[in-house]
């Protein structure tokens, strides 16, 4: 197996290409990492989220991390990290733009709503949905791919 480092390029076409990624956060040094569907669209990662514990940690601190992979095999994988600043996206008239851009992207796929809404135990009945829209705006990102042999390796 060889291991190589991709390119910023490379890194910015496997972000597009998925979907699902894993958040990292972290509250008074206690790490707390979740899985996320996205959508990725100039330089931001969209994400949709009910009320909980990743956005308590988040709204305390906005640095976040996030891992996205692309796994064929054991020997041939794609991973990409990114540094993140998370920005909430409220429904006020000021982000009604930048919230429908987050649906609108989100909405390309289906059941994107699915992994945010639903939560492992009862949630209680109210008469307002509280659905949360944010972006986590990309400020650095590295990547490694792994191949059989170099033959393999893409430019």
């Amino acid at each position: 197996m060889m291991i190589r480092e991709m390119t910023h390029n490379e890194c910015t076409a496997t972000i597009a290409d998925q979907r699902l990624a894993r958040l990292a956060c972290a509250d008074n040094n206690n790490p707390y990492v979740v899985p996320i569907c996205y959508a990725y669209s100039a330089n931001r990662l969209f994400v949709f989220s009910m009320p909980g514990k990743k956005l308590e940690i988040l709204r305390a601190n906005p640095k976040a991390c996030v891992l996205i992979d692309a796994l064929e095999t054991r020997h041939r994988w794609k991973c990409v990290i990114v540094d993140a600043l998370f920005h909430e996206l409220p429904d006020t008239e000021d982000l009604h733009d930048e919230r429908l851009r987050a649906w609108t992207l989100l909405a390309k796929d289906v059941d994107w709503w699915e992994p945010g809404a639903f939560k492992p135990q009862p949630q209680p009945v109210v008469t307002t949905w509280p659905h949360i829209f944010f972006e986590l705006e990309i400020l650095a990102m590295s990547g490694r791919e792994a191949t059989n042999d170099m033959s393999e390796v893409s430019h």
